[in-house]
């Protein structure tokens, strides 16, 4: 039996929707809570040899640090996407689809 070089054993390729999902869950983890009512962070990815550019789509609560948030669901996607894909990101598109406004406890009714 020969010892074949790993480099010519073949290839592992992680599609598309296989990082889209892992930087879902990664937005989601960054997130510190939800609103109640909120569809949960999707994300859509564009992956080109060993580079990932990522787009993910949340709902936040408001009013609240929107960059704060923002800034940390980009960190933590490009963590996440780069220690379980092996993938760069150079790029993370944080886009608000929603903010859902906060009310008082016991409020009802629509605020103005």
């Amino acid at each position: 039996m020969t010892d074949i070089e790993p480099a010519e054993r073949g290839a592992t390729r992680i599609t598309d929707r296989v990082v889209a999902k892992i930087a879902g869950q990664a937005a989601r983890e960054a997130l510190a809570a939800l609103p109640p009512d909120a569809v949960p962070p999707h994300a859509t990815v564009v992956v080109h040899q060993n580079t990932a550019r990522i787009r993910v789509s949340l709902e936040l609560q408001y009013p609240s640090d929107i960059g704060a948030q923002c800034g940390a669901v980009r960190c933590h996607v490009v963590e996440r996407v780069g220690a379980l894909a092996g993938m760069e990101v150079p790029e993370v598109a944080v886009q608000v689809e929603r903010l859902h406004l906060a009310q008082a406890p016991g409020a009802h009714g629509r605020t103005q």
